[in-house]
């Protein structure tokens, strides 16, 4: 029996004899139907492609580690893991792009430069209050899932990539605390801003560009249900902004600008992310409430 396409194809053109003997077989560029090396499994070749892309052509190659210098290459590699799946539908993955800018309007505070210029520590200390929600509130919106999920099946599979997610979580945080840190040292650093100043700004780039990446898969979370990302996005953007509009901190700005800047976001990342999981629901079949290992899952 033939193994893969190239291999029988070359065998039945260098040998007649055995050719003839197995005719009744498939030839070996024709494959079995849904055999990995047949042509019946289309998708068996865009797995390999995708395992054969690091990311950034930077990160290619001889260039690997010169395109580690780059901060979005950088990023990437960090927060990009090849486990994550890939999209399931174009048109999620725009979704996710426009959620993503949303979710930067929450983020960085678009506020600050609204009520009078643009500032870099009050933007960290807005993400890191951001990262801190996350931390607290990821995990628990999953726990509430994992006690719905197991009354349909078993959760235990799904530890390791919450793991996963968890470390890639921890460590977003702790880019943040350092990024802040560096950024809080290096006003009064001295002669050693000649040396912090571009750790400091690489640091930020980079941080910026792991956001963007992390908002895009929230955490690689489409491993464990394709619908956690949209759901922990809307959590995470209410739970950041509710905050001002209680204790009435609208950072200067009047009653009216400040309801829409600080709501706007929120409501734009909750209505994409509706929008996205009901796609997900009607032409995928996939809903949250479906445990991820069962069908509609």
């Amino acid at each position: 029996m033939a193994r893969y396409g190239g291999y029988g194809s070359a065998g039945h053109a260098g040998s007649g004899a055995r050719g003839a003997r197995g005719s009744s077989r498939p030839h070996g560029n024709q494959g079995y139907q849904g055999h990995p090396g047949g042509q019946g499994n289309p998708g068996h070749r865009g797995n390999q492609a995708h395992r054969g892309n690091p990311g950034p052509e930077g990160a290619r190659g001889g260039g690997r580690r010169r395109g580690l210098l780059r901060p979005t290459v950088a990023a990437w590699r960090a927060f990009h893991p090849p486990w994550i799946p890939e999209p399931v539908d174009p048109l999620v993955e725009r979704l996710k792009q426009l959620r993503v800018a949303a979710g930067l309007v929450t983020a960085l505070g678009v506020y600050t430069v609204v009520a009078g210029g643009f500032s870099l520590d009050e933007a960290l200390e807005n993400l890191v209050t951001a990262s801190l929600v996350l931390l607290v509130m990821t995990p628990l919106s999953v726990c509430v899932l994992l006690l719905v999920w197991r009354r349909q099946a078993s959760v235990r599979q799904l530890r390791r990539p919450l793991w996963r997610c968890l470390v890639l979580l921890l460590r977003f945080v702790g880019c943040v605390l350092l990024a802040y840190g560096l950024v809080s040292v290096s006003g009064s650093a001295g002669m050693l801003v000649l040396v912090l100043g571009p750790v400091t700004l690489w640091t930020v780039a980079f941080l910026c560009c792991a956001a963007v990446r992390l908002n895009a898969n929230f955490f690689g979370t489409a491993a464990v249900h394709r619908g956690l990302p949209p759901l922990l996005a809307s959590v995470t953007a209410w739970l950041t902004a509710v905050p001002d509009l209680v204790t009435g901190d609208l950072h200067g700005l009047g009653l009216t600008m400040g309801i829409v800047f600080v709501l706007g976001a929120p409501v734009t990342v909750s209505a994409l992310g509706l929008l996205e999981t009901r796609r997900l629901r009607r032409h995928h079949g996939i809903r949250l409430r479906t445990h991820p290992g069962v069908p509609g899952g």
